[in-house]
């Protein structure tokens, strides 16, 4: 009789594009998390610079702030990991208008160990991105921004293990274009919107310049349509779609010399090249795609409820999730709630599930 043997066991199928700084990826504003990460073509607001430069010059107000706080992984019980966003815009005149937005993310206290397991130190890593532009109406329908950004990422500084660590740096760029069928979001018609955003640098936490990671460029097209009721009651749904301009990693193949080659090649590939190799890489460019359907039910621009669904492909990450979230405003004073309801069981329970955003923002100057 023979020895029974076992071997590990895993899906080719699965491979999930991974970047660094992937907190650029979290929505960051409760209005656009309730609807389960729809943005790009919603009515703009306050918000708008996170997602679509390009509607500020279609916004109702002159100006506006605000400000999110999102708890981040809270059903795994972590306590001390959150995403804090602030945004404004500023519109110089009538077809112009500047914008800009801040995100800082706290991973926590977390303590470091060497291969053997004694404790090295405690770290509070933290990453921050900051960003700025410029957006211009083309016409009466159709406007485009541009924005600049810079992005910090300090996990670990110092030596670990032999190995000197420092903070990593970028720069990035954004192009968005908007289309507003709506009349500044008070008819019914169709709003459009298309992003390219992150395009920028490579990221590196050590002096080793092969040893970067790439940042999360993508490319995000936005559709929704406004269907008025009556004179106090508006109703939008909407939908985005994006995709991450990032190639998938080589699949391995159980050979050393061969993954070890084909991930150098990978890692050395430049950055317009892999903007250009994530639609030709052979990873299914379909499931690269995510989809986020959002709707949101307005009465007299004051009292909000709103429902959303976001999607991922399971060979890419398997994210998906309801969303659900309400908001008040009167006298140029916002207040937007979020939450991701709970799905899933055991070692299949998503990690978002019961996820609460918090957003306040405040408009100044009249229409």
């Amino acid at each position: 009789m023979g020895i029974p043997s076992a071997k590990a066991q895993f899906d080719s199928s699965i491979n999930i594009v991974t970047t660094a700084v992937p907190f650029l990826r979290i929505s960051p504003d409760a209005r656009s998390g309730a609807m389960g990460d729809m943005g790009i073509s919603s009515a703009p607001d306050a918000n708008a610079p996170f997602w679509n430069l390009a509607k500020t010059t279609f916004a109702k107000k002159r100006s506006a702030v605000t400000f999110n706080y999102t708890p981040w992984l809270r059903d795994l019980g972590l306590t001390d990991v959150y995403l804090a966003s602030a945004a404004a815009y500023h519109q110089i005149d009538e077809d112009q208008a500047i914008g800009g937005s801040l995100r800082f993310f706290s991973l926590g206290n977390i303590q470091l160990t060497d291969f053997s397991g004694n404790i090295l130190n405690n770290v509070r890593p933290a990453e921050f991105a900051i960003d700025a532009g410029y957006a211009r109406k083309l016409n009466d329908r159709f406007s485009v921004g541009v924005a600049m950004r810079y992005i910090n990422s300090r996990l670990v500084v110092g030596d670990v293990g032999g190995v000197i660590y420092k903070a990593g740096n970028a720069i990035a760029g954004d192009v968005s274009l908007f289309y507003d069928g709506t009349e500044g979001g008070n008819a019914q018609g169709l709003n459009a919107g298309l992003t390219i955003s992150n395009l920028g640098t490579k990221i590196g936490y050590t002096n080793d310049a092969t040893n970067r990671d790439f940042i999360p460029a993508n490319i995000g097209l936005g559709l929704s349509y406004n269907f008025v009721l009556d004179g106090a009651n508006l109703l939008t749904l909407g939908v985005d779609v994006n995709k991450l301009l990032v190639p998938a990693p080589p699949i391995r193949t159980g050979n050393f010399s061969v993954d070890s080659a084909r991930l150098a090649e990978y890692r050395n590939t430049s950055v317009v090249s892999s903007w250009m190799k994530s639609f030709s890489d052979g990873s299914g460019e379909f499931k690269d795609l995510t989809f986020s359907i959002g709707a949101e039910y307005a009465y007299n621009d004051q009292f909000f409820f709103r429902a959303g669904y976001f999607y991922e492909d399971r060979t890419r990450g398997n994210r998906k999730f309801f969303s659900a979230g309400a908001g008040f405003k009167t006298n140029g004073i916002g207040i937007n709630l979020s939450y991701i309801v709970p799905s899933g069981s055991g070692v299949n329970r998503n990690p978002l599930s019961n996820t609460l955003r918090f957003g306040v923002l405040f408009d100044f100057g009249g229409e």
